[in-house]
């Protein structure tokens, strides 16, 4: 059994005694359930960066990677740093992670956050939206066509945008439907953990106009943002980069800066070749 088999297992697992404890209607009633969403998309459209900074404590591939620094100072100093989005890591055992993090980020930011969950069953959808999420990660990898049409369908119907996760084409050809906003292709194997860019500029091609194409994992330098930037790419999902630093705002800051002067590099040249 892989670590990703062994993650869904273990999330059947804890769904199931969380359904025991809380019903639908105790999550519909939770207030952040009724507060208005933020939309990831229109914050990627109108960025220069297209930065999405994660909060994470640990992953199966990195056992420790930032275990004790303070959420609140991390997500603070992502938004300060004028990051596109925050994504906040849910999964307990294998992350560090929880819905707390998520409602305390919420209490704090007012950007858009993308909750970062192995979402396998409707439950988790609502409870996403009762705990403050304004974007959720679907996998491809690990749900069938028909699971990804309907956990879109209810998304959407709870004003919720839908990030969907692939690896390969074979994934991409069962995801795309009309609730979809973003494509992610993780460079990252879920099931050895090796992490290949290539994998990005090899299936960018491939995923129709209509949706907003995100890269994640193993992005270490902005010159790849550059790159990714010129294949097509909208949005760049970078946690490990900045939570193993002291101050992960400070160092997406830094980032986003070296992005931005490109850009400005890049704008100055085109105009002058007029």
């Amino acid at each position: 059994m892989n670590i990703l088999d062994k993650i869904v297992n273990n999330t059947k697992r804890e769904i199931q005694e969380k359904k025991k404890n809380f019903s639908i209607k105790n999550l519909e009633s939770s207030p952040l359930f009724k507060m208005p969403t933020i939309s990831l998309v229109n914050y990627l459209l109108n960025s220069n960066s297209g930065i999405i900074a994660e909060h994470k404590r640990r992953s199966p591939s990195k056992k420790n990677i930032n275990n004790n620094i303070d959420l609140v100072k991390v997500v603070k100093g992502y938004q300060d740093a004028k990051v596109c989005g925050v994504s906040v890591l849910t999964d307990k055992k294998y992350f560090g992670g929880s819905l707390d993090d998520l409602k305390k980020a919420r209490q704090i930011l007012t950007i858009p956050i993308l909750r970062k969950e192995f979402i396998i069953d409707e439950f988790q959808i609502i409870e996403s939206r009762a705990n403050g999420a304004d974007v959720i990660l679907l996998i491809a990898s690990i749900l069938s066509k028909e699971q990804i049409k309907k956990f879109s369908e209810l998304a959407k119907s709870l004003s919720l945008e839908v990030l969907i996760e692939i690896h390969n084409e074979k994934e991409l050809n069962k995801s795309i439907n009309p609730n979809i906003d973003l494509i992610g292709i993780n460079n990252r194997n879920l099931k050895t953990f090796q992490v290949d860019i290539e994998n990005s500029l090899n299936l960018v091609t491939k995923i129709p106009t209509d949706f907003l194409k995100i890269s994640e994992s193993g992005i270490e330098k902005a010159e790849t943002v550059k790159i990714l930037k010129n294949n097509g790419f909208n949005g760049f999902l970078i946690g490990e980069k900045f939570m193993k630093k002291d101050h992960p705002g400070f160092e997406a800051k830094e980032f986003i800066k070296k992005i931005e002067k490109w850009k400005s590099r890049y704008a100055e040249w085109n105009w002058l070749q007029i």
